[in-house]
């Protein structure tokens, strides 16, 4: 009896981080995750050496699982990439010109860029045979218009540099969006929705019938909602500010914003989970980073209610915005002559599926639904492999 080839339906989603390597393997033909799991410490004591050794033991791990990287059902493996620039605007089959292109674009995502394109080239020469695909997290983002993508600086300048908004956080929002349409019962061209993806990395979009008009990362994933050690907004000549008076170098500016900002440089925690217990408890810089962290929430809310015009949902996705209730409840406050009354029953109702949270009778609807960011990878590294 002659035994028939399986499908290849399985899509290897490969997360790569400084240190870290996330994988997740999708089964695209019922969406199930037959393996996931993340390698550690990549680089230092006790974890793997390189990112080679991770691919490795990602692939020794799905083996023992009996996913091996050379299981005939492996169509294709996922890449998350974190900037593409102008130049990738979709999801891309990976060459050794588009790893070319990734590398050019490394001066806009340094901490990034050159990792993912490690994880591509030692992906690439695992299995060489396989379609390799690069999702870009600024991806979602190319359909700004001009006047919102352009920052008001000599244009000259600004071309040659690559300044501009990008927006990062892009599989969620497009995910999160189309997800948001799906709880209303309705086609994703006829829904406007503000994302705010709520983690330790922070950032709000507004979504047009599915199309991104604005969103609050730009250059760099620095700009924005205060996150948990990233600063977000600030006045431009603070920089120059310090540079001058307290001369501190870039790099220490940078780290100044980067990772002792936000909520972190407000009250020393950068998990809202304890700023929401400190507060409560009546610590006043707790109380204060909450604050902060909520009104920067609300003048986005406020102002993409206004790009848009018409909004028929607010969706609070990523760890805080599915988990913090607190922040929620906070964030539209006093919104109800603008459309937006929160049912604070629902609010408080934990739970790990996507709801509306809304009153009903808002015209606004306000859901929380959890992001799925692996699957957004995996469907359009499917549709791009299978046409």
């Amino acid at each position: 009896m002659t035994g028939t080839t399986p499908a290849a339906d399985h899509v290897l989603v490969l997360n790569a981080g400084s240190s870290t390597l996330k994988y997740q393997l999708v089964d695209m033909a019922d969406g199930s995750r037959p393996a996931r799991g993340v390698v550690e410490r990549i680089g230092a004591d006790g974890g793997p050496a390189d990112h080679t050794r991770a691919l490795h033991e990602v692939a020794d791990r799905l083996a023992a699982d009996g996913h091996g990287l050379d299981s005939p059902r492996l169509a294709a493996i996922g890449h998350r990439v974190v900037h593409g620039g102008t130049t990738y605007t979709a999801a891309t089959l990976v060459t050794d010109e588009v790893e070319a292109g990734i590398e050019a674009l490394a001066p806009l995502a340094p901490l990034h860029n050159p990792v993912n394109l490690r994880q591509i080239r030692v992906a690439r020469e695992v299995r060489p045979d396989l379609p390799q695909v690069a999702v870009f997290d600024t991806a979602f983002h190319a359909t700004l218009p001009q006047a919102a993508a352009r920052y008001a600086i000599d244009r000259g300048v600004a071309d040659r540099y690559g300044v501009r908004r990008y927006g990062f956080h892009g599989t969620s929002h497009s995910y999160v969006s189309r997800a948001t349409a799906r709880l209303l019962g309705r086609a994703v061209q006829e829904v406007n929705v503000i994302v705010l993806h709520l983690g330790n990395g922070a950032s709000a979009s507004a979504v047009r019938g599915g199309v991104c008009v604005e969103t609050s990362m730009g250059l760099t994933p620095l700009e924005g909602l205060v996150m948990g050690s990233r600063s977000g907004d600030l006045d431009p000549a603070v920089p120059l500010h310090l540079a001058r008076v307290a001369g501190m170098s870039t790099d220490e500016i940078d780290r100044l914003l980067n990772n002792r900002g936000g909520l972190l440089g407000l009250c020393g925690d950068n998990d809202m989970r304890e700023v929401v217990r400190r507060s409560a408890a009546g610590d006043p810089d707790a109380r204060l980073a909450f604050d902060v962290y909520v009104h920067r929430l609300r003048k986005y809310v406020g102002g993409y209610l206004a790009v848009l015009g018409e909004t028929h949902a607010i969706a609070f996705t990523a760890g805080v915005g599915e988990n913090s209730a607190e922040v929620r409840e906070a964030a539209l406050r006093g919104l109800g002559r603008l459309g937006v009354e929160l049912d604070p029953v629902r609010n408080a109702v934990r739970s790990a599926g996507a709801r509306v949270v809304s009153a009903d009778g808002s015209p606004t609807a306000v859901a929380v639904v959890p992001t799925d960011e692996e699957w957004e990878i995996a469907s359009q590294t499917w549709q791009l492999v299978r046409g």
